[in-house]
């Protein structure tokens, strides 16, 4: 009695053992994974409510174009990519990640540009902090059927407290000299994204 009690405390040492071993790995493992942050948006653009896309220009952004942005975080850096269809052909579009989630009144209402750094000085124009690396820059140049891809990847990631909740299409391409960086013109479309 003894001797099977004591092979089976032994049995159940070694399970254990091999329980905790392959907790730890995986539990390494899930430490990484959730460090790592996805994030996927598809929508269509519309007027008025519903969301979470919204057009406030449908000259320059048609009611009925399609949105998709992806974002991911990964060894202290983040990609996001700004996938559209149904815009204007051959144009560019400037494009960023903004504070704030849209609305269905205007696309002011999302915010200024997030900045990883924050410029104390607002409208931030200064190159310092208004750039592709202290923002998200996604501007897209969308060909003969009005479709475009941008990505951006930046090194660093959202803080937990601080994350961006937008990503706002601009009428021109943004710029980059000083006094005006990061000024991309009037906010035809936004697209609220959980980053």
């Amino acid at each position: 009695m003894t001797v099977r009690t004591t092979a089976r405390w032994a049995l159940l040492g070694a399970l254990a053992l091999v329980v905790t071993a392959c907790g730890g790995t995986s539990g390494s493992g899930g430490a990484a994974a959730a460090s790592e942050r996805q994030v996927q948006v598809s929508a269509t653009f519309a007027q008025g409510g519903g969301g979470p896309a919204y057009t406030y220009d449908t000259a320059l952004v048609p009611a009925g174009a399609t949105v998709e942005v992806t974002s991911a975080a990964a060894d202290g850096g983040t990609t996001t990519t700004l996938r559209v269809s149904g815009l204007q052909p051959n144009r560019t579009y400037g494009a960023h990640a903004h504070t704030k989630p849209c609305t269905p009144a205007a696309g002011a209402d999302a915010g200024p540009h997030y900045q990883f750094r924050p410029d104390p000085v607002s409208p931030s124009v200064d190159p310092a902090f208004a750039n592709p690396q202290n923002e998200i820059w996604l501007d897209v140049t969308t060909d003969a059927s009005g479709a475009g891809e941008a990505t951006s990847t930046v090194p660093w990631t959202f803080p937990p407290d601080r994350r961006a909740a937008s990503v706002v299409l601009h009428e021109k391409a943004t710029a980059t000299h000083a006094g005006h960086a990061g000024t991309a013109g009037a906010r035809p479309a936004c697209v609220t994204v959980g980053f």
